[in-house]
């Protein structure tokens, strides 16, 4: 590829990805005797495919969001009330050109985080921007573990309205909504926040096992080791 003939013309136009491919799609041509115009459209679909791929990457990585967990990497038979098709509805994101919620409640380590963050990379794929983050990182709080600061419980109702009508938010909380007063601490403000939220809000309360508790429970009885999904760290 570094001595290739063509690379100083396709670096010149921004085309240099092409040489990857370049040598596979000409013997593809001489094979299936596919004409000039039959070559050059392989050659620009898999330069497209290649800047596709980039700035995915770099979309994932600029958003924060774990490029491990997937929807695909997601397991359903460990979370039976996770309706599959509820979630494959909202992996086609258009929750978001409408700008609604999605808010996944239930205990600790059932799978909202790993949903929410299938979720999210399906957005990335689609080209959408997405910007990830835990409570305590964004809050200088963790949320639901214990009352909100005052200045924390301000700064997330902020973020709620200022998402309001105009963008999409999916929260994850292992407290139901009618702690939220509890953990905001003020019960104006968590009502305020609360009635933003779900105003356009798809909701899935899970119930289920804690995958960390169930990988324990396997190991304590000599079954054999967990696999990929239940050793992820959902919660």
């Amino acid at each position: 590829m570094i001595t290739h003939p063509l690379l100083p013309k396709l670096r010149q136009l921004r085309l240099s990805g092409m040489l990857y491919t370049l040598d596979v799609r000409a013997a593809q041509a001489s094979e299936r005797q596919l004409t000039p115009t039959e070559f050059l459209a392989l050659l620009l679909d898999d330069e497209l495919e290649r800047r596709s791929q980039e700035r995915l990457a770099r979309r994932l990585k600029q958003s924060g969001c774990n490029d491990q967990k997937t929807l695909a990497h997601f397991d359903f038979s460990a979370a039976p009330t996770v309706n599959r098709s509820f979630i494959q509805d909202l992996a086609a994101c258009t929750f978001i050109s409408r700008h609604e919620n999605v808010l996944l409640c239930g205990p600790t380590g059932v799978g909202k985080s790993h949903l929410a963050n299938g979720l999210a990379i399906e957005a990335l794929k689609r080209d959408l921007r997405v910007l990830s983050r835990v409570t305590h990182r964004l809050l200088n709080d963790d949320f639901g573990l214990h009352p909100l600061s005052p200045q924390a419980a301000q700064d997330f109702y902020d973020i709620i309205s200022e998402r309001y009508e105009r963008g999409s938010l999916i929260i994850t909380s292992n407290r139901a909504f009618e702690e939220w007063a509890e953990v905001f601490g003020n019960d104006l403000l968590a009502s305020a926040a609360l009635d933003r939220l779900t105003h356009h809000a798809h909701t899935l309360i899970i119930q289920a096992e804690s995958y960390r508790q169930r990988s324990r429970r396997k190991e304590v009885v000599g079954d054999s080791p967990a696999s990929p999904a239940d050793t992820l760290s959902q919660s």
